[in-house]
């Protein structure tokens, strides 16, 4: 029979959570004092025209009136190669039927060319939150060590350039030991299953003791084999100790607090591609292989000036506004890349079987896209 602690003459500290979770909470808003005084962001900085210097201006002048120069890099599509790809096309589907492509006779090519213009800003951001982790008598950084340095005063190693990624470290001379919030320095708390007991009533007999169990009309009783007969059960929950150590502290009853600094590395993309007539699904052309024509990376890149095509100038100079308006007040740009691809799109124009149908070879590594090919079956197959 386990006795009531106050009866043996011992004081109960274990503490009653029964309604709390058993995870690890969140200290109080007012158990550490608010971050503000230590956020720093960058002042924003005025907004000034970007110029582009005289060579940067220079870069497309002679290409100015002769926007062809630039589309004749992109090999011409012939009726054999048009004919190959969709082969290798049907031959990489399982439900897709040779005969077509076999026996089909194309009419027309119709190449295109579209420009895929690129900005890409890798920037870093730093914030910081309180953490904390259980005390184990370890020694503490904290404020007698010095004053904490601000966060960008904090030398961390950051990733390759335009590879994302995330850390977190400890600020220096920020740790402090305080009591656990959740068990208030005990350690432990009454468990919630068995209210402190140790022990439950036998979910099979019900606390009764006994199971009964009818053959012929009539009624026998057996003593309960899952608690032996006692109606009672060792608590699962806690094992039958009455007590669970806490989630929080893991019952080393302090807590070592400190500000933590959070790092991310991202690389922030502006996209456009020109605008066409075409009926090709765009978002295919986003992840195609195109032919680079241009290449421009520093620390902060300058709008393009005279390129054949005003339209990519005009997004150059918004990609490059919105970036340094979005990043330049909250976080620090390490660099920026420009790009300017060619992407090749055939319209092949064929007929099968009496019947005019469409398809399209597109980007270097001419990808097919065949939405309407005429034999097209269902073998049951599962596409991943």
């Amino acid at each position: 029979m386990r006795m009531d602690p106050e009866q043996n003459g011992e004081k109960d500290t274990t503490l009653d959570l029964d309604s709390e979770p058993e995870s690890p909470l969140t200290p109080p808003a007012d158990l550490l004092e608010p971050l503000g005084h230590y956020e720093w962001t960058f002042c924003d900085h005025s907004r000034k025209k970007i110029v582009p210097p005289p060579d940067v201006m220079r870069k497309f002048s002679e290409q100015r009136n002769s926007p062809v120069l630039l589309e004749c890099r992109i090999p011409r599509m012939t009726e054999d190669m048009a004919r190959n790809m969709l082969r290798s096309f049907v031959h990489s589907k399982c439900c897709y039927g040779n005969r077509a492509a076999e026996e089909l006779v194309i009419q027309e090519l119709k190449q295109q060319t579209f420009y895929r213009y690129r900005l890409e800003t890798f920037n870093e951001t730093r914030l910081s939150e309180w953490n904390f982790e259980p005390y184990t008598n370890n020694l503490v950084d904290g404020p007698q060590n010095g004053s904490s340095p601000r966060l960008w005063d904090i030398n961390v190693q950051g990733p390759l350039m335009f590879q994302e990624d995330t850390k977190k470290c400890r600020v220096p001379h920020s740790s402090l030991v305080k009591e656990c919030h959740k068990c208030h320095g005990r350690g432990r708390y009454k468990c919630s299953g068995c209210h402190g007991a140790g022990r439950m009533r036998c979910v099979t007999c019900s606390g009764a003791k006994h199971k009964t169990k009818h053959q012929k009309h009539q009624k026998h009783q057996k003593r309960c084999q899952m608690c032996s007969g006692t109606g009672r059960k060792r608590c699962s929950t806690c094992s039958g100790r009455g007590n669970k150590t806490c989630a929080t502290c893991q019952g080393e009853k302090k807590l070592l607090h400190f500000i933590q600094l959070l790092i991310t590395w991202k690389n922030n993309v502006y996209e456009f591609i020109s605008e066409h007539q075409s009926k090709f699904p765009r978002e295919l052309l986003s992840k195609a292989i195109g032919e680079n024509i241009f290449k421009d990376e520093n620390t902060l890149v300058y709008p393009l000036v005279g390129f054949p095509y005003p339209e990519i100038s005009l997004a150059s100079q918004r990609a490059i506004a919105e970036h340094n308006a979005a990043f330049t007040s909250t976080s620090r740009i390490l660099q920026q890349r420009q790009t300017i691809e060619l992407i090749p799109v055939t319209e092949v124009h064929y007929q099968y079987a009496g019947k005019t149908y469409l398809y399209y070879v597109y980007g270097m590594e001419n990808k097919v896209h065949a939405l309407d090919y005429p034999e097209r079956y269902c073998c049951g197959c599962t596409i991943i």
